[in-house]
């Protein structure tokens, strides 16, 4: 079968009986086992119920997950095959819209026109038509774009706590690849909450991005089988957007962590002994799974940002873990940067990424992020000496760096567009080259005579 065909729906056929229902979990005993992960529906009155089969127990009965709220499902009704796997609609007129996992609107419009359906869980394209050609995309983020350049076709993870500003970020960047580089975003809420979600539709709304915008949405309150596949639904529109519109996508996706908590429910209640730290034993391979999707072809580019929350604020959690080797990028939020009122609050001494290099950013790029990093790193050393001594006590040269590292730090916080509403201060964009030349300036010793306070929250230096 051809990756990524588009799926041909058959008339549904009766294949058993509800035996029982444990919370999402449906067991169907089946006169005719239907294959694993295909769309069953039953019909309670004028309700349908979707589900999706998960596991065989023996030769008649089959364990499903409800991709509706299970309440009004009883034992004896009759379970139909679909015929096919779960499926969404796709068109050209998809953009500007909010969607369910099931391509169903939830922006009370109509519902999309067309007979055409693709398989939510369609393999990768082929490795003869991948694409690998980076170019540096500016997004207008001092600090982003400076340290972690954001490349096209790459991958980048935005890694926090709670409440460090990971949906604020990914949102800015929604703003700046439609508004700089005229692409479209397709964006993934996996488990978010209601009241995000509304935030998020009617701020792209008021930054007049949502044209070139798609919203799928699986809420808290859904079903663990909606929040584990939803972000299986927004990957194949990009590749729809990127494989018959030629379009390069700008894939966000919030919350990855969320996904793999969906993934670990559902593991639990099918019964499956957990491995590390309580995680389903196939961790590795449903993080693999989706990740290896997010691919460019000769086409189009896909280029992700995702965002992934981190428990207790561990890097080593086997799930952070998991996720890290795939991504190109990975951008730190610090709790401690954000207490400083640092925003966004990117700790740059823990964020890398493999595109900091000098054959694809030139050599004066990777000179001054390099020398930032250093001014950074040596005033990280010196900030115990200097809360119990003082700073006076520093060398001369030792002072010097300390004074610019602050400067530096203020320099790279930035009011953002879409945040205008909440802080008052108007958005500013920065071009890579002004960023540069800035850096370079604090490092010389021409801002010296500035004071941190004039740094900050502001564009470039010279405005």
């Amino acid at each position: 079968m051809k990756k990524n065909k588009e799926v041909k729906i058959k008339r549904e056929s009766s294949i058993g009986t509800i035996v029982s229902v444990q919370g999402p979990v449906v067991k169907i005993v089946c006169s005719l086992l239907p294959p694993l992960h295909q769309a069953l529906s039953v019909h309670v009155g004028k309700d349908t119920y979707i589900l999706e089969a998960y596991q065989y127990i023996d030769q008649k009965h089959v364990r499903a997950i409800a991709l509706h709220q299970s309440s009004g499902l009883k034992r004896g009704l009759e379970v139909f095959d679909l015929g096919v796997p779960l499926h969404v609609p796709v068109t050209r007129h998809c953009l500007g819209r909010l969607l369910n996992v099931f391509g169903e609107p939830l922006d009370g419009k109509a519902p999309l026109e067309t007979k055409d359906y693709r398989n939510i869980l369609a393999k990768p394209i082929s490795l003869e038509e991948s694409s690998s050609d980076f170019e540096v995309l500016e997004t207008g983020i001092k600090v982003i774009d400076l340290i972690c350049p954001f490349m096209r076709g790459g991958k980048t993870g935005l890694f926090g706590g709670a409440g460090v500003g990971k949906t604020v970020l990914l949102m800015e960047f929604m703003n700046s690849i439609v508004k700089l580089h005229r692409g479209v975003s397709v964006f993934s809420g996996v488990g978010e909450r209601i009241r995000e979600g509304h935030e998020l539709w009617h701020e792209m709304q008021k930054a007049r991005v949502m044209e070139n915008t798609l919203l799928v949405f699986g809420q808290m309150d859904e079903s663990p089988g909606v929040r584990f596949r939803v972000g299986q639904t927004a990957l194949t529109y990009a590749e729809y957007l990127r494989d018959i519109m030629h379009r390069d996508v700008l894939f966000l996706m919030d919350n990855v962590y969320r996904f793999v908590q969906a993934g670990s429910e559902i593991s639990g209640l099918l019964g499956r002994m957990p491995a590390t730290v309580g995680y389903q034993p196939t961790l590795m391979t449903e993080i693999a799974e989706l990740q290896e999707r997010i691919i460019s072809s000769k086409k189009g580019a896909i280029t992700s940002v995702q965002a992934v929350y981190v428990p207790a604020d561990d890097m080593t959690d086997p799930a952070v873990a998991g996720i890290i080797t795939h991504l190109d990028s990975i951008v730190v939020l610090s709790r401690s940067q954000a207490a400083k009122g640092i925003y966004p609050a990117v700790d740059v001494l823990q964020s890398k990424s493999k595109f900091m290099d000098r054959y694809l950013l030139g050599d004066r790029h990777y000179k001054i992020a390099q020398a930032v990093r250093e001014h950074l790193a040596r005033y990280q050393e010196l900030e115990d000496i200097i809360s119990m001594l003082g700073i006076e006590e520093l060398s001369p040269q030792d002072r010097s760096i300390v004074l610019r590292a602050r400067k530096l730090q203020r320099y790279l916080t930035q009011p953002f567009h879409i945040a205008e509403g909440q802080t008052g201060m108007k958005g500013v964009s920065v071009p890579l080259e002004r960023t540069l030349s800035d850096c370079e300036s604090f490092m010389s010793g021409a801002y010296d005579h500035v004071t941190e306070e004039q740094c900050y929250m502001i564009g470039w230096m010279k405005e």
